[in-house]
């Protein structure tokens, strides 16, 4: 497989990641069912979305697999009144990624992230690569540094 732009920035910035590859099913592009297919528990793989707020703009959120985004949560942590997921249509042409295939490394844009606080129970934590089927291991603290990110409580 050959590397993808989110790895390629992780390389740049020397940080040390394992990239898994998996079969994508297109008729089930969850994250649970990414972790299942990774070896992980859902937990430990985070599935990055979208958003936008009312005051900042769009935004990016890191939660576990088998959790919801909470957004009144995200939109105290931002700076926001209100926070929505933006509509799947929007996600390509925000981020460069599609659905089921989004990094919060290397988006057409560095937006703001946000990684759900639940990251620092692990010593590596799963996101997508980028592309659909591959997922980048990599510790919470160097997810952060290479996004420019912040860890609050997002996820319910």
């Amino acid at each position: 497989m050959t590397k993808t732009n989110a790895a390629r920035i992780l390389d740049a910035a020397g940080i040390h990641y394992e990239l898994r590859t998996y079969e994508v099913d297109e008729d089930d592009l969850s994250a649970p069912r990414v972790a299942e297919k990774i070896g992980m528990p859902p937990e430990q793989v985070f599935k990055t979305l979208v958003a936008r707020g009312d005051r900042t703009g769009v935004l990016m959120a890191c939660i576990p697999a088998n959790t919801e985004l909470d957004l009144k949560a995200l939109a105290a942590a931002s700076g926001n009144k209100k926070v929505d997921l933006v509509p799947v249509k929007e996600v390509l042409g925000l981020t460069g990624y599609i659905r089921g295939g989004v990094s919060p490394v290397g988006a057409r844009k560095p937006y703001p992230f946000y990684l759900d606080e639940t990251a620092d129970l692990w010593d590596a934590v799963s996101v997508s690569a980028g592309v659909r089927g591959c997922q980048m291991l990599l510790t919470p603290d160097d997810l952060l540094r290479v996004t420019q990110g912040q860890r609050c409580a997002i996820a319910k």
